[in-house]
């Protein structure tokens, strides 16, 4: 692999072109969360080869991206070890940028414990060294944030069924995926255990003052709850700081807005945040050869696409208000490849920051044919 930006970080700054620079408009907004987030945090992932190429990865196009939206004020940036050279590229592009951001003006959130698609490894060894890696990656002596990577994929698997709607989890059938009341610090198996040790370790670094808060990631809604309540029920009785799931506060899957309550209310999460509103890539012009949805999906999306052109533009923004339905401190996570897309991603935050009754009209109506088909807030099988 050739990355020159990802290995070399003496690249000088390319020279400043007008996409470089904020279009004028309504500043985005800091949330009133405890962790002080913007409403949009970059998504690193992008700084991957699943969404990205080698020679994109190289050029200077990373570089103006992430300029671009710490201008507009997106000061928080979430990455992982898994997501391939993406914390490299980050690390560097940031150092290079110290000079008119210092660490001390953005967020830096990573994950460990995932490092392949198949590839699993929650030992406390294991993530001491991932969290150490991530430092050195990442050129920073602090991490802000650290989260356990997708979860469900080690945790004990608990739940009636693996795909469709889980918002039943929250009541009649809070006993069939292990949240009824009374079983809060139930450790189901070896799996929960790995996840609760690995937790351990991730709090011992954040006494050693290498990380300010901790956290959980993962698909499944049903399984974070009950990780989430896990923890707080595992001695020493804390709450996660700090949890994300994606692709459910989307067009086709809002049920976030269903189980937030319940992340606030039985496991005491300190900050919660939504990513991936175009559902990695779903809701796009192209989606992923390597996207897990079905083919009745597929061809649900493809049949949106065909009625509205601007499937993508309508999917951002109706992510970004259903944040507001959360309330009023829940990021949204959006990957960016380019400076193009942090002004289009910026300009529909100010489209929805001043209401637009048509716009809500089409998010309706794309809802509706996601009804049709079977598939609205309908989860695919992770794992």
């Amino acid at each position: 692999m050739s990355l020159p930006l990802a290995i070399d970080p003496s690249i000088s700054i390319p020279p400043e072109e007008p996409e470089d620079s904020p279009h004028p408009g309504l500043p985005l907004t800091e949330l009133s969360g405890p962790d002080r987030l913007p409403v949009i945090v970059y998504g690193a992932g992008a700084f991957s080869n699943q969404y990205n190429t080698d020679d994109h990865l190289a050029s200077t196009q990373p570089l103006r991206t992430v300029r671009l939206a710490l201008r507009y004020g997106i000061r928080a940036f979430d990455t992982s070890a898994y997501y391939g050279p993406s914390e490299m590229v980050l690390g560097n592009i940031l150092d290079i940028l110290r000079t008119e951001f210092p660490r001390s003006a953005y967020q830096l959130m990573t994950k460990c414990g995932r490092y392949g698609v198949a590839y699993f490894d929650y030992s406390p060894a294991t993530i001491r060294a991932s969290v150490k890696q991530s430092l050195d990656r990442l050129k920073t002596n602090y991490l802000d944030v650290v989260y356990l990577h997708d979860v469900e994929f080690v945790c004990t698997p608990y739940a009636s069924k693996a795909a469709g709607n889980h918002a039943s989890a929250l009541h009649d059938d809070a006993t069939s995926y292990g949240l009824s009341e009374g079983d809060e610090g139930l450790v189901r198996g070896k799996g929960d255990q790995l996840v609760l040790d690995a937790f351990a370790e991730l709090r011992k670094l954040q006494e050693e003052g290498l990380i300010r808060r901790i956290g959980i990631t993962g698909y499944p809604l049903p399984t974070l709850l009950r990780l989430s309540i896990l923890i707080l029920h595992t001695a020493p009785f804390k709450p996660v700081d700090i949890l994300l799931s994606y692709s459910h506060l989307c067009l086709q899957n809002s049920t976030f807005t269903e189980f937030a309550p319940h992340f606030y209310r039985r496991a005491k999460v300190g900050q919660l945040l939504a990513a991936s509103p175009l559902s990695m890539g779903l809701l796009t012009q192209f989606p992923p050869s390597w996207h897990p949805a079905p083919p009745g999906l597929l061809h649900a999306v493809s049949k949106a696409r065909e009625n509205w052109s601007d499937l993508t533009n309508l999917a951002l923004g109706y992510s970004l208000r259903q944040t507001r339905a959360v309330g009023d401190s829940l990021p949204l996570v959006v990957g960016f490849s380019t400076p193009g897309e942090v002004h289009e991603c910026v300009k529909v935050w100010r489209d929805i920051s001043k209401g637009g009754s048509e716009r809500q009209k089409r998010e309706k109506e794309v809802c509706e044919l996601f009804r049709e088909a079977g598939y609205l807030d309908w989860s695919w099988a992770s794992p």
